[in-house]
């Protein structure tokens, strides 16, 4: 495992500069063969996927799903059409290149995209499945998205403590991906870009691993971008490092300051 690390300095629809920096690593993990996570790290757009079908085929993917977002780098920012396109342009690839027939191959996602809204800079944050994404301000952690699992519905539905979730026979099966012949249908949040925010992207081998407690720790004990993201996947090897483990931090180094103090994280839905 190393961390890949990078900076960039962004302009807002209206003007204002912002300037974030980044890390980002993966590794197979200590019961896995073979790494099915793949991440991009390449503005305007931050995203990992965790792949599912087998090795060869979440191989595939992930890596079909990483690269269909890459061709958004030529963008300044993204919107929420932009990503749907690049998951369908996905879908298609995942279909072509499986077995004929084979509607057991898709992927999650999560991550991170310039965005605008109301002429200042955002974070449009996304996901499909139950990979992460998370904000940290100040030293508080707040989970941004939803999984889209089963024990999530659990969950919502009162049926289900969140600390038997893990344990649960059907903890691994996700309610939506990227893949298996069907229309991705991601969930969008807006998060204005802010200073002093990191948010973190992450596979479900860290969080299987990790409370988000233990998460909220390990940032705030490590202000590096890179540092921390080497110490979470570390962390999550610790634990028994059951799965394919990635995550991606990304820190706002300068923005606007804010004064209104409605504007929270998570802002609003899209």
């Amino acid at each position: 495992m190393g961390s890949s690390v990078g900076e960039h300095l962004g302009v807002g629809p209206g003007g204002q500069s912002f300037r974030v920096r980044w890390a980002g690593a993966t590794d197979t993990g200590l019961r896995r063969a073979h790494n099915e996570d793949s991440l991009i790290m390449k503005p305007p757009l931050f995203a990992i996927a965790d792949g599912m079908g087998g090795h060869a085929h979440g191989d595939l993917a992930s890596r079909a799903v990483v690269e269909a977002l890459a061709d958004l780098s030529s963008l300044e920012r993204v919107e929420p059409s932009d990503v749907i396109e690049a998951l369908r342009e996905a879908t298609t690839y995942i279909s072509e290149n499986t077995d004929e027939g084979d509607n057991g191959t898709g992927t999650t996602v999560t991550g991170c995209a310039f965005a605008a809204h109301e002429q200042e800079p955002y974070f449009a944050v996304f996901n499909v499945g139950d990979s992460r994404t998370y904000a940290l301000l100040g030293e508080r952690l707040t989970r941004i998205t939803v999984d889209h699992s089963v024990v999530q519905e659990l969950i919502n539905a009162g049926l289900l403590a969140e600390e038997e979730a893990e344990s649960h026979p059907e903890a691994n099966v996700v309610t939506r991906a990227v893949g298996f012949g069907a229309e991705p249908v991601p969930d969008y949040f807006l998060v204005p870009i802010m200073p002093n925010l990191r948010l973190l992207s992450c596979s479900d081998g860290l969080t299987k691993e990790l409370h988000d407690d233990q998460i909220e720790q390990i940032m705030n004990e490590n202000s590096d971008p890179a540092k921390a993201v080497d110490a979470l996947v570390n962390a999550a090897l610790d634990s028994g490092g059951r799965d394919n483990v990635t995550a991606i931090i990304l820190e706002v180094v300068q923005a606007p300051s804010i004064d209104d103090i409605d504007r929270t994280v998570p802002r609003a839905t899209v």
